[in-house]
Order: C-alpha cells, then structure tokens, then sequence
C-alpha cells in the first residue's frame, strides 16, 4: 500500500480523504494556497505545502505547482477530490510521467468521458439512451441561437468540462440563448480554463439520477445503487437522498448494468458516477460521467457500507475488488443537505466572512440512526470569496425514508451557524414540505415551489402553540433565575407571575405557567392546548433540546427584550413573552419602518464588478441588464426592477464590493 499520499484539493473533500487515509494507515499532504493557510485540511495533513495565491486558477489548478508539491514531499499518488484537477487529463498525463499514481481512472477514460461532448457520443455508439442535442463546438452566441432553435426550446447550455453547476444556463428563447451563452462561456473559462460550449435539449419535469459506479480496471465493475439529485438551484444540488423514493428494482438494475456498461466501454478504472436525466414514466436519458468522486458520495457510503475513498485508494494502487454485485445491498435511507455559505433571504446569494460562530450537531453512529457531517472549517475560520460556498455536507441515515427525513430534521435544528448567512432554514423548509415528503419531486422543485424566492417558514398554528409553550417555559426559568439574583425570591417562595401573553408570527397566545423540580405544564386558555415541557436548558445556552408532551422540539435560542429569538425547522422568529399588562401596552406601539431603497441599486452580496451595462442619464426598462457581479466563481446579472434614468455610479469594471454597497442611484 501508498506509504503517502498528497490530496490535490481543500476543504471538506481534502478532510474527507484525509480521514480515511488515517484509517489505512497511509500519510497525507495537504497544498494550499494563501487564503487556506490556516484551513482545516492543512491542520489535518501529516505535511502542507504553499501553493499560491487565492485565486484558483493561480494555485489549486497550476499543474506545474501541484507536482513541484508532490516532488518536494515524495508523495506516491493523488487524490483529486472533486473539481479542480479532478477531470483533468493533462494532470493525469502529469502523474503518470512522473511514476505517481492518480487515485482515480485512466487517462484515456477522463479524456472520453471528462468531455461531455466526447461522452455522449461513446453513449450513443454504446446504446445508452442519450438526451437531444448539438454536441459539435459552438462558436459565438449568435451559432447557438441558431441552433437552439433548430433544437427547440427549451434548451441546456452547458460547458464542455463543466461540474457542479458552473457554465450552466437554461434558455427558453433567444435572447436567453444568447445571454446565457456568453456567460457560461465566461464561467467555464474562469472555473475550468476551458469554454467550450455544448447545448441540448431541456427535458421539462426530469428527476435527476446518478448512479454510482465501482470498477478495478481488471475486469470487475459494479454499481452501488442510485442517488436522487432533483433539489437543485442553478443547476446546483441543494439535498441528494439515497436510494431514490421513485425508481423500482427493475429500472435501478437497467439504469446499473447501462452505467456498468458505458465504464466499461472506456477501460473506466476507480469510483465514477453515471448522471441520467429520469421523466415521469421511468424512461431515462444518459446526461454525463463525472470521473471522480462525487460531492454526494456519503449517501451512497452510508446505505451500501463501502468506503468509496478506501476502494478508490486500493485500486489505484493496482488491487482487484473483493465486492461483487450481489454483495452490494441497500441497506435502509440517507439524506444529505449541503450547507452553503449563501443567503437564502437575498436569493441565496454567496455570503463571506468569519464563522463567529460554528457548532455541527454530534456525529452519532447508532443501530436506528447516523449523523455525518463531513466539513472542512471551523470555528472562527474566515469562509473566502474564491471558492465554492459549500462548507459542510450534513448526512443522516434511518431504516426508512421517514426516518432519515425526521433524523434530518433534528440534526438541521440542532446546527448552529453565525457570522455568514447560509441556507440551514431552507434545508429545514424542504424536509418539511409536503411534496419532498411524499417524494414527488423533480429538478424544477425549488423553482416551482419558491418562485418568489425562500422569505422563511411560516409554522402552522399547532407549530406555533408548541414554540410559544417552549418559550414560556424557557422565560418562567430565565424570571427565577433573574428574581433570585435581584433577591425577589425569599425562602424559595416564587414572586414570578404565571400568566402570559407570548407572541410570534402575528399570532398570539395566553398561556398559564406551572412549573415544578421536572419541568412545567403550559396551559393555553380560550381552550388551547396543555403542553408538559421539559428540558434542561438554562438561560445563556444557544441551544435548547426540549420535549412537548414527549415529542422532541430542538430550538436555537438568542435572547432579545421582552422574549427570544427562536430558531426552528427553517422558520425565523422574534418572540415576545410580556405579562398582561405589557402586552396590553406593547399592542399600541407603532411599528419601525424600512429605509426606502428602491432608487438604488445595492450589491446583494461581497464579490467583484465584472461589468457595467449601463451609463449616468440612460434610461433603463424593467429586467434590462444593469451590471454583472461575480462571487464564489458564479456570474450573477443583476437588472433594474422598475423603469428609470441612472443618476449616478458608483462603482467601476474592476472593483471589490461589500454586501449592501451602492452601485448606481436612480433619478
């Protein structure tokens, strides 16, 4: 076996590498670059090596500063992670010059199906059912209108080399052909260093399915059943779950021995996954190979019991596989939910800074429940603008789907997050909406399901009823505790009221508090509901784990005048707990209004001005193009949202902003 290997990536996927290479006993190096000096992945490493500067294209992907690393610390082979280098065959081709092993497939297989215009074409020939499209090279925007509509909208722009959503864009009509075109063109070049660009069609209400694939190179290829990847934004995966709610056993074989097949159709060798676009009646359309380790692998991990990293690790270093198909089981439910650093209350746009605050639920490997969190950050690590927002990858596994769905739940409410905005509450929001439930779900569920964006979670009243009970409750302990240190309470005798008015969501309830040594009984009058409380939270603690009549209610808590702020199942509460009397008062209070910004254009997240479309006097009209920021490698085109004259810019080509920095005012 590799006595040392070096991990060509950062974050959680070079923690994750790291990880099982301690369990075989091999030794690691970690690269990074400035940005990552003091990264999670460097702390872990046996050894780190600088490598350049922040920007990837200056560190991470130079080839020619990864194997002076790899030179410098006698590493015998390399895992790529994902991204980056990952899919790169000139890197491939690098390492074998150099008698290093890549902990990954061939050079001839990342070259077939690395390219996703090559790799349709091997599918067709190889008789996999592929989606419709133009795979020759496009060469301006104009060319792909063209044959967009030849096509027929709508269509998938898509880069050649392109993963993890970059260079993507879905066009139904023209102008958005030659729009999303140009940009992609520009993200592929920026993420990749390749822009070339492919189309085909846009197969409407497609499940998106992948199927994990196993093979030594010596004969021997297995699939480790399928991932379901339909919750997506932007072409981005948001939550996968294993195995997928919608196949059945016949179409998961099909859709297996095709993935097998197409491997070993290019000598394929190490751990791959087979992408298919899955519609309504089950009929699936081959989309692409990754050639590497996919973000979502832990799904497949945690239902089969086969460490992918370990498998790819010994089959590159020239093993056969011990695993045959028949020894592949599923074995119960798991559920992943990728925590972004992106604000879902401003169109979940990227979001830097530094984790004040950072506190995973507890990783817990029991008979009827896992939580997994593979993360590469820590608290009080800075989340950087250079690279992709995802920071952590929040697992869990049940017998069933429900289960990994309730366990999901609990391990959501239970993670604690501040300094950056991040999309906890909408991972909340869709384990408990209706249709992710039931498992009807498709590539256009958060598109269909939050057209107007995610502004949080509105509880039901039955929801609200057990958090006001849970809040007063909490405030009864923080008023004896407040009353003993001001010397209210004499010889144990509470002067502490029992009744109170606790307000949240534009909802009101009268509750009466009886506490005693086990917890407290909150009784809802008008005929509400008795609610028995217990927990052993005390004031101070940001985290309260309760029980409301036996059922458990995890809430994140800070406290506020007059009440608390509550956090749970991806709704966002201020909560008011007033005597009568103060309630009474409260309710003739006026409300604080918004500072009126629509006449200017702010920068909704920290990133750099890639363009400017418009100029000082020009009349704009509602949606037209007003300028282009860039952040975490994604171009974001920011448009007027009324008709106006530009009064004033404030910003150049060039330039670094700030979340909420003026760009252009209006007349």
């Amino acid at each position: 076996m590799f006595n040392k290997i070096l991990i060509a990536n950062r974050g959680e996927i070079a923690c994750r590498v790291i990880k099982t290479a301690r369990k075989m006993g091999i030794k690691t190096v970690a690269i990074y670059s400035d940005a990552d000096r003091h990264a999670m992945h460097v702390q872990m490493a046996d050894e780190a090596v600088h490598i350049g500067p922040a920007p990837a294209n200056q560190s991470y992907i130079v080839i020619d500063k990864v194997m002076a690393a790899i030179k410098e610390t006698g590493a015998e082979a390399v895992h790529p992670g994902y991204g980056f280098l990952s899919e790169n065959s000139k890197f491939a081709e690098a390492l074998e010059a150099a008698g290093v092993a890549f902990i990954g497939p061939p050079v001839g297989a990342i070259e077939k199906m690395g390219d996703k215009i090559t790799s349709k074409k091997i599918a067709q020939e190889a008789g996999v059912s592929t989606v419709p499209g133009y795979m020759g090279l496009i060469e301006d925007a104009e060319e792909a209108v063209k044959i967009s509509g030849q096509i027929g909208y709508p269509v998938m722009i898509k880069a050649s080399a392109g993963g993890g959503g970059k260079g993507m864009r879905i066009a139904w009509n023209d102008d958005e052909a030659r729009e999303g075109f140009q940009s992609s063109k520009n993200e592929a070049a920026s993420s990749f260093g390749d822009d070339r660009i492919f189309i085909e069609k846009f197969v409407t209400q497609p499940r998106h399915i992948e199927i994990q694939v196993l093979s030594d190179g010596q004969g021997n290829t297995i699939y480790l059943g399928e991932r379901e990847c339909s919750i997506q934004r932007r072409n981005q995966k948001v939550i996968e779950e294993a195995p997928s709610p919608f196949l059945d056993g016949k179409t998961r074989k099909a859709m297996g021995e095709q993935a097998c097949a197409l491997a070993d159709a290019v000598g394929y060798a190490s751990a791959g996954t087979v992408e298919f676009i899955v519609d309504g009646a089950k009929n699936f359309y081959f989309l692409e190979m990754n050639t590497r380790l996919q973000v979502e692998h832990p799904v497949t991990e945690l239902i089969t019991g086969v460490d992918l990293v370990e498998q790819m690790i010994r089959v590159a270093h020239g093993e056969k596989l011990k695993l045959k198909q028949k020894d592949i089981k599923l074995n119960g439910w798991a559920m992943e939910s990728r925590l972004y650093a992106e604000d879902p209350y401003r169109n979940f746009l990227p979001s830097i800074g530094r984790l004040t605050r950072y506190r995973p639920p507890a990783e817990i490997s029991k008979k009827d429940v896992v939580v997994r969190n593979d993360t590469g950050v820590y608290e009080g690590g800075e989340i950087s603008m250079y690279y992709d927002p995802m920071i952590a990858k929040l697992c869990t596994w049940g017998t069933d789907r429900a289960t990994a769905i309730e366990n999901m739940r609990v391990a959501l409410d239970s993670f604690e997050v501040e300094g950056i905005g991040h999309n906890l509450p909408f991972c909340s929001a869709v384990m408990d909406h209706p249709k992710f439930v039931s498992g009807d779900i498709t590539t256009a569920f958060i598109e269909e399901e939050y057209p107007d964006g995610f502004d949080g979670v509105r509880l039901d009243k039955e929801a609200l009823a057990r958090v006001a009970s849970a809040a007063a409750a909490m405030n009864w302990v923080a008023e004896i505790r407040r009353a003993r240190i001001s010397g209210r309470i004499d010889n144990h005798k509470r002067k502490v009221g029992k009744d109170w008015v606790v307000t949240l969501q534009g909802e009101e309830f009268r509750v009466k508090v009886k506490a005693d040594l086990d917890g407290s009984t909150v009784k809802h009058k008008k005929g509400g509901p008795s609610h028995r409380v217990t927990s052993d939270w005390t004031p101070g603690d940001r985290l309260a784990a309760l029980e409301i009549n036996g059922e458990p209610l995890v809430l994140k808590v800070d406290k506020a005048t007059s009440g608390f702020r509550l956090r749970t199942r991806g709704a966002d509460m201020r909560v008011h707990v007033r005597t009568p009397r103060q309630a009474e008062l409260a309710a003739l209070m006026p409300e604080k209004q918004a500072a009126d910004t629509s006449k200017l254009l702010l920068c909704p997240m920290p990133g750099l001005i890639v363009k400017l479309d418009v100029e000082v006097g020009q009349e704009v009209q509602e949606g037209q193009a007003l300028c282009t920021v860039e952040a975490m490698k994604m171009e974001n085109i920011l448009r007027a949202e009324k008709k106006g004259v530009i009064s004033k810019i404030n910003a150049a080509a060039g330039d670094n902003l700030a979340v909420d920095d003026v760009i252009m005012e209006f007349e």
